[in-house]
């Protein structure tokens, strides 16, 4: 079960809840759970691509065995805080992480996700990907309108 929760403090204290169900209403969000297992023939995470109009995906494997040198310069600019102007699509396939995004009054919520777990970001949400020290191997399902490009606005540019 995907858990989500406010940062209240530096400690990351996760004692005050979001039910998932409310992350459209505080974040515009939408999160949906796909059976990984079954991707290929359920046609769930089809219709979605139609009814989202995606045409084209990839996949990232963040990992040190894969980024090599590149691994801690990458993880630094996911976890950037971030936005697009488009909407994007992200499904975890192997591993934990978190997706930290910003609600309509600029607090952070961190959404803890899982293999299968999917989010549909709408355009313009401050957000940042933060890995989990325990778990740095990560694999992420990306979804795109157009050809696969990521383009980022920094929300404190350097």
């Amino acid at each position: 079960m995907v858990l989500a929760w406010y940062l209240l403090d530096a400690k990351e204290n996760q004692e005050d809840y979001v039910h998932i169900d409310e992350l459209e209403t505080k974040t515009g969000i939408l999160y949906r759970k796909f059976n990984i297992e079954n991707l290929d023939t359920d046609g769930a995470l089809e219709a979605l691509r139609r009814e989202r109009d995606y045409k084209f995906q990839d996949v990232i494997d963040i990992s040190p065995e894969n980024l090599q040198e590149e691994y801690g310069a990458k993880v630094r600019g996911f976890h950037e805080e971030h936005l697009h102007p488009e909407e994007e699509i992200r499904m975890i396939l192997q591993g934990t992480t978190y997706f930290d995004v910003r609600d309509k009054d600029d607090r952070w919520i961190r959404i803890q996700m899982s293999p299968g777990d999917l989010v549909v970001l709408p355009p313009k949400i401050f957000h940042r990907l933060t890995l989990i020290k325990e778990d740095p191997n990560i694999i992420i399902y990306r979804l795109f309108k157009e050809r696969p490009q990521w383009s980022s606005m920094n929300r404190y540019p350097e």
